[in-house]
């Protein structure tokens, strides 16, 4: 009797539990549900024995596991490539037209999430797994079982692969946050409960899945996608209602229009939308590239703007005295970012838009990474608004600004300028620059208020200051030999990372790469007339100017003094023999994130010792560099046979030279 009301239970809450995700028809209440549930989760409590592998008590998350296994797709997990705009969608459909005669589409809603592919052998589920680089991905099957959209048994005893995207509604993502998650958007929360290592997290979160591919329709006597959707949508899987079979540009043009505009009502978040040709057939005529299908793009929406208040114009000083306006909004949420301050570059860029404080403006992230105030909404004027006049003086030290003919900034030339001396300092001890971890714009604030820094080169007194540190909050003795030994630790650095930290105008990695490789010590360089700096390959008049004014200030004299007498390295360090090194002659081409270099970095490293980097695979490829989610760079690599090394094996042949 247990084990039958076990069963019943059972085909009761899956069947409720199809009903509601994919037929969007619930069938019983709430509280039934519950009730069933908790009949169930008492019965298998008791009756272990009878617990079924489909049971619905496995979605609630009860597995840890200590890591997360590697999962090879058998057949690659491609990406898409991108279009942004309507001419890009007409050249694409103009493309598919030079094979294909009369093409027929599916439009899809791009979902804005984390890429799965589901394994089921007799029907039952297997194995979940993330995409990762396309080929190798990570096995997710404990958090994918607590995903109500996934069924744990299809209605076919079959054995398939599927695949999808696993998102996060925006009632969910909301409610995780309001709980105090902090997540920037759906996607990021959605990636990162996916890869919880506790189910009970993910299942805590209400995660869902949209099925949208089948990688193998022939085994099942199919032959169109849009076929191929119903097909899962019958064996019990969750396909978004939204897809639609277009027959010619015009209704794809069409779909495009709707979803752009109504995309804000969806229940979650879309970036896009997804074209495909229908026919397998004709898929299988137009092939593939290295990196993506050619019978298949995804275009993606233009920059989301968003209105909202300018509350403020206020002035800042960066590190070379440049004075810029930006905006002070009333804070809001684009593109999954919550934004409340916007740069408006300087004043002929106010000036010609005619942004005022108090303006209702439009906003959008440049490139979906910078927030930008795109106009003002005129209509929305009031009469309360004010317009802006550009400060005169450094907002700072009150010291008359200096608008060079050629520029539309303005600069404050007190080199004793607080703001600029703190954006300095800041800029010595950043990544690119000396590296010397542990100090925050906060701590560097005070100790310069404190006295303690006032150049570059206190950072190499500060051992003076050990006992007064001591008394700080915040600082222990620990935390303070740390500072002072990640302090020590930069005077060995290569001469490049010191002429970049030195805030030299117009000097950036590269450039500082190019000077050090030139001159191979401080002293050459000091010495470099203005017409042998401009005749280095990418350094130019403007560059030269800077360089050579720079290295004739008094001050700026003193300072390397400085900090050659606290034994900061003035020499070029990479500087070896290249005629028998892992890189010379060879050309790398990187790929995935890598954890101990950004791409500048590794780049600048291969060519110091004698290599190149491309930013395509091909024939002509040494080694390609294969950081954590690579792509379709990596496939291609060893599609064609190419050295592959990990940033282990990268970082190891670094250390030999």
């Amino acid at each position: 009797m247990i084990e039958k009301r076990i069963q019943e239970l059972t085909e009761i809450i899956n069947k409720a539990n199809h009903d509601y995700y994919v037929n969007d028809n619930p069938t019983i209440t709430d509280q039934e549900y519950d009730r069933y549930m908790e009949e169930l989760i008492r019965l298998e409590k008791a009756h272990p024995e009878f617990k079924k592998i489909d049971s619905p008590t496995q979605r609630v998350g009860s597995e840890v596991i200590s890591s997360f296994n590697k999962v090879t797709h058998e057949i690659p997990m491609l990406s898409l490539g991108d279009i942004f705009n309507e001419d890009e969608i007409i050249e694409f459909d103009e493309r598919i037209k030079k094979t294909i005669k009369n093409p027929k589409y599916v439009a899809e809603l791009k979902i804005d999430g984390l890429s799965v592919s589901l394994l089921y052998k007799n029907g039952e589920l297997v194995r979940a797994a993330t995409r990762g680089d396309g080929v190798i991905g990570e096995d997710i099957t404990h958090n994918a079982k607590t995903i109500k959209d996934i069924p744990l048994r299809i209605n076919k005893p079959i054995d398939i692969e599927v695949r999808g995207e696993i998102y996060m509604s925006k009632a969910s993502f909301k409610k995780l946050n309001e709980g105090g998650a902090g997540f920037a958007n759906p996607r990021n929360a959605a990636a990162g409960s996916v890869r919880q290592l506790d189910s009970k997290v993910a299942a805590s979160r209400n995660l869902s899945c949209f099925i949208y591919h089948l990688p193998d329709p022939e085994d099942y006597n199919i032959y169109t996608h849009f076929d191929a959707l119903n097909f899962m949508h019958e064996l019990g899987f969750v396909v978004n209602p939204n897809n639609r079979k277009i027959n010619n540009i015009k209704e794809l043009m069409n779909y495009v229009d709707y979803y752009t505009i109504e995309r804000s009502n969806l229940p979650y978040e879309i970036d896009g939308i997804v074209i495909k040709v229908n026919d397998l057939a004709d898929q299988k005529k137009l092939g593939y590239t290295a990196r993506s299908p050619k019978w298949a793009i995804a275009y993606k929406f233009p920059a989301e703007e968003v209105l909202t208040k300018v509350k403020d114009i206020i002035c800042t000083v960066g590190r070379t005295g440049q004075v810029t306006p930006s905006a002070i909004l009333e804070p809001v949420r684009v593109m999954g970012s919550l934004i409340s301050k916007a740069t408006l570059h300087n004043e002929d860029y106010v000036l010609s838009k005619d942004i005022r404080i108090g303006d209702i403006v439009s906003i959008k992230k440049a490139g979906d990474v910078i927030p930008e105030v795109v106009k003002p909404i005129i209509e929305r004027r009031d009469g309360t608004e004010k317009k802006f006049n550009m400060v005169d003086k450094c907002p700072i030290c009150g010291e008359t600004l200096f608008r060079k003919e050629d520029e539309a900034a303005y600069y404050c030339m007190n080199e004793h300028c607080p703001a600029r001396v703190q954006e300095k300092l800041i800029h010595f001890t950043s990544r690119h620059a000396m590296n010397i971890i542990g100090f925050g714009d906060r701590i560097i604030e005070d100790f310069y208020n404190l006295g303690y820094l006032k150049d570059d080169g206190d950072f190499y007194h500060l051992y003076e200051y050990k006992e007064e540190l001591k008394e700080l909050e915040g600082f222990g003795e620990k935390s303070i030999d740390k500072l002072l030994e990640k302090i020590e630790k930069s005077k060995n650095n290569s001469l490049e990372r010191l002429l970049f930290g030195l805030s030299i105008r117009h000097v950036g990695v590269k450039t500082a790469d190019i000077l050090a490789r030139n001159y191979k010590n401080i002293d050459n360089l000091m010495q470099a007339s203005f017409e042998d700096l401009a005749c280095i390959k990418d350094v130019g008049n403007i560059i030269a100017k800077s360089v050579y004014e720079f290295f004739k200030d008094e001050k700026n004299i003193n300072l390397i003094n400085k900090l050659k007498d606290a034994g900061v390295n003035m020499s070029y360090l990479k500087e070896i023999s290249l005629e028998d090194t892992l890189f010379t002659g060879k050309t790398f081409v990187l790929t995935g994130a890598l954890d101990r270099f950004t791409r500048d970095e590794a780049k600048a490293r291969i060519e110091q010792l004698g290599g190149s980097v491309s930013s395509s695979v091909s024939k002509k490829t040494s080694v390609v560099i294969a950081g954590s989610e690579a792509g379709s760079k990596l496939m291609k690599a060893k599609d064609l046979g190419i050295t592959i090394w990990d940033e282990e094996t990268f970082v190891n042949n670094l250390s030999k030279y």
